[in-house]
């Protein structure tokens, strides 16, 4: 069963959390597969995660280009895993299929929108009945995260 960690954004966007929390799992020698709910937002971050940082930018790519079991960070719109990722990323409302084979999954979800967030406690409710271990983090007001569940 994979750890599963919700992450509540109410001080910060996906854009300002997300490439740390990818750069920790790069760290950690996983690779990373990221799930988008829609192609716009997939797009929109794969361009920031060139751009970021002035000094960094994180290498991946997005499921439209070629090579896509090649990449240690795989952009998605399905839930598939072609680049045998270790952990796995849903934002903007993504659903999993199945987390087996996985050590990590993180949801992060926007505490400003209830669609989101009301999609959280589901698959909160959801994976805890399945037997996952999961947590909540909340997002406190220096950015930071304190684990609340």
């Amino acid at each position: 069963m994979a750890d599963v960690l919700f992450y509540h954004l109410t001080e910060s966007t996906l854009e300002d959390a997300l490439p740390g929390l990818l750069e920790r799992s790069i760290d950690r020698g996983w690779r990373a597969v990221v799930q988008t709910g829609t192609e716009e937002r997939r797009d929109a971050l794969d361009q920031h995660l060139w751009t970021f940082r002035d000094d960094s930018f994180l290498a991946h790519a997005t499921d439209r280009e070629a090579h896509p079991a090649e990449q240690p960070i795989l952009l998605t719109t399905s839930d598939a895993n072609p680049n045998q990722a270790q952990i796995r990323f849903l934002v903007d409302g993504a659903a999993p299929a199945d987390l087996a084979g996985y050590e990590r999954a993180v949801f992060l979800f926007d505490g400003h929108d209830t669609a989101q967030v009301e999609g959280a406690r589901m698959h909160w409710k959801v994976l805890k009945e399945a037997g996952h271990a999961v947590t909540y983090w909340q997002q406190m007001p220096d950015r930071r995260w304190e684990r609340k569940a």
